[in-house]
């Protein structure tokens, strides 16, 4: 046992000080992500900034010219028509991602044989690299060696080949199919997270009064995942803002350059055209769209408290 002139003895922490030593150890606990997010978004952020008022060729030394990015900016036409394609396919896509998941979500919830099997199976093509995944559907798509062209013929669809990435209408509506084969298996993991949060008390209070299937599903179920459908949203909206590996791989931008997305629009500018400057101020541009969406989403779908 301790005597208590030793117990006395022993200095005693104020509680000042005890949680000023709290918050540095946490401060420390924090401290290597804290880097990985200095070094790798805020540094490559700020620099790009500056970069956006310059002139910056490859080669050569950059030239100040203030706000000439952003005013030519306005003027671009190509821009604008990337932009507005961005926002045809974020639309289509986000709408296709939650009528696949949600459905799926609801599916492997309730616990039935095989669930588990279910599950995976439903989420392995995440697992698959973007780029891979459209490589793969660049192969499935093939006129010559390709599933997609003889399984159309042998169900009466066309008796000549069939080339899915010829026009705009079959290959944007390829892509969609792809995106949605490889990501809808997350979104549907987000919305089961979300599901299962909700007590199982409140659903069979609401069956005792009689409340429907629909009505259990629109007025418990969905204001309870509202949260959970904001960030599955909003990960789905800033993934096909972002888009840029499929229309690259599969289509080129093409057929007729009308598949340039904002991103691609920007690797061309930056890396094809070397005018790192103007790609660096539609860099920018495109992060405040993207803060700007994600608040807007988050506004409406996450504010106030649920019921």
């Amino acid at each position: 046992m301790t005597s208590p002139a030793l117990a006395m003895a022993v200095p005693m922490r104020s509680p000042r000080r005890r949680t000023r030593l709290g918050h540095w150890q946490g401060l420390l606990y924090i401290a290597p992500a804290m880097a990985l997010v200095i070094v790798f978004f805020v540094v490559p952020v700020l620099f790009t900034l500056w970069m956006s008022f310059h002139d910056w060729p490859l080669l050569g030394q950059p030239e100040w010219i203030g706000l000439d990015n952003y005013t030519q900016m306005l003027k671009d036409n190509r821009f604008w028509s990337s932009l507005r394609f961005t926002f045809y396919y974020t639309v289509t896509t986000t709408i296709a991602i939650f009528v696949v998941a949600f459905p799926l979500a609801l599916f492997v919830e309730k616990q039935r044989r095989g669930v588990g099997i279910y599950r995976t199976i439903f989420f392995m093509p995440v697992v698959v690299g973007l780029a891979t995944a459209s490589l793969l559907w660049v192969w499935l798509a093939n006129v010559d060696s390709g599933l997609f062209g003889p399984a159309m013929r042998a169900m009466g669809y066309g008796g000549k080949k069939v080339n899915l990435l010829a026009s705009f209408d079959s290959a944007f509506w390829t892509i969609i199919v792809m995106v949605v084969w490889k990501v809808a298996g997350f979104t549907m993991i987000i919305l089961l997270t979300g599901l299962q949060s909700i007590p199982t008390e409140l659903g069979e209070a609401a069956l005792i009064d009689g409340a429907r299937r629909w009505q259990r599903f629109r007025h418990l179920t969905l204001p309870l995942m509202r949260r959970t459908i904001a960030l599955a949203l909003i990960l789905s909206v800033t993934g096909s803002v972002l888009a840029f590996d499929q229309f690259y791989i599969m289509t080129a931008g093409g057929p007729q350059n009308r598949m340039i997305s904002v991103v691609y629009y920007i690797f061309n500018q930056s890396f094809v055209s070397f005018h790192l400057g103007y790609g660096s101020a539609l860099s920018m541009a495109l992060l405040a769209i993207l803060i700007a969406l994600s608040v807007v989403q988050l506004r409406l779908l996450a504010g106030g408290d649920d019921r």
